[in-house]
């Protein structure tokens, strides 16, 4: 871990001048962090899972500030300027979050706050993003599951709950360590799409005390026929101390959603969320499963969770 983040692994994409002294995790957090840039940490270390690249986004006033609440993304490649998406490589610009974040900042709309992109690991990202539980339904549906499924299964296992472990005690701290960070959990947020949706509503119920948020882009409820969202009904957390969003469209893989959302907004109105008030679900009609249209209605949860903060 000590030698880590030294030069050779640091990768530094600067929009304004940056300067950094010390060349190992010791010395780190004595660096002057200066404004507007993006830092993406090569295959940071994990005891938990495979090594990752993390890209951490800090808004334009960062020196200006004591501290920011973080938002989480998940599929972290995708999410700022990305060149491709991830369905067959096709889809370009990435989600362009910090694009949004920019606009929504500058017109005081929301608090600046710092987004930690969390790269995944091609292969594996199903069985990082699938939830683990409930796990012996889990494992019946994988039983069922088609050859590939069934063959990835037997090779990687079903890993969320070691992803989930390294992003609470691993990735956290060292984020709230490292950078002006708000720590507290109404001022931790998750996002994500498809997959990446999936995993975000998995960790805000595994762990309610870390994270206040969740935003699950065109969530992938069908996943081993929509077994997670029995462990949803005893699991989801307290709406007096948490916010979700979730949305859909209608094309493509987004038109299987809907019937699998409606089961999931009956469990929330019987846990007790109020649609507007502490939990949204948003249907948009003839939009896609790709960044494209999530870029789109990114902004949607932002200010869902922020435009009230101070």
């Amino acid at each position: 871990m000590k030698n880590f983040f030294d030069k050779r692994n640091l990768i530094l994409i600067v929009f304004l001048f940056l300067h950094f002294c010390g060349k190992n995790d010791t010395n780190f957090k004595n660096k002057k962090i200066k404004a507007q840039k993006y830092l993406v940490y090569k295959d940071f270390p994990s005891k938990y899972v495979t090594p990752r690249n993390v890209e951490i986004w800090l808004p334009s006033n960062y020196d200006d500030i004591s501290a920011f609440p973080v938002l989480y993304m998940f599929d972290g490649q995708n999410i700022f300027h990305g060149k491709k998406g991830w369905i067959n490589n096709q889809y370009s610009h990435g989600w362009q979050v910090d694009e949004t974040l920019d606009s929504l900042i500058n017109i005081g709309i929301i608090p600046p706050l710092i987004v930690v992109g969390v790269f995944n690991t091609g292969i594996k990202r199903f069985y990082e993003y699938m939830p683990a539980k409930p796990k012996t339904d889990i494992k019946k549906r994988i039983l069922m599951a088609d050859k590939s499924v069934r063959d990835g299964y037997q090779k990687h296992g079903i890993t969320s709950d070691d992803f989930l472990k390294f992003l609470v005690t691993e990735l956290k701290p060292y984020i709230d360590k490292h950078y002006k960070t708000k720590k507290g959990r109404s001022d931790s947020y998750l996002g994500g799409a498809s997959m990446g949706g999936l995993i975000s509503a998995y960790a805000i119920c595994e762990y309610p005390n870390i994270f206040g948020g969740a935003a699950c882009f065109s969530t992938h409820w069908p996943a081993l026929d929509g077994v997670f969202i029995k462990y949803l009904k005893n699991n989801l957390p307290n709406p007096e101390t948490h916010k979700i969003y979730f949305d859909f469209g209608t094309i493509g893989l987004d038109s299987l959603y809907e019937p699998f959302q409606k089961k999931v907004d009956s469990l929330m109105i019987r846990k007790g969320y109020k649609n507007g008030g502490n939990w949204l679900t948003r249907k948009f009609e003839g939009e896609d499963h790709n960044e494209n249209f999530w870029r789109k209605r990114f902004h949607f949860p932002i200010k869902f969770f922020f435009q009230d903060k101070e």
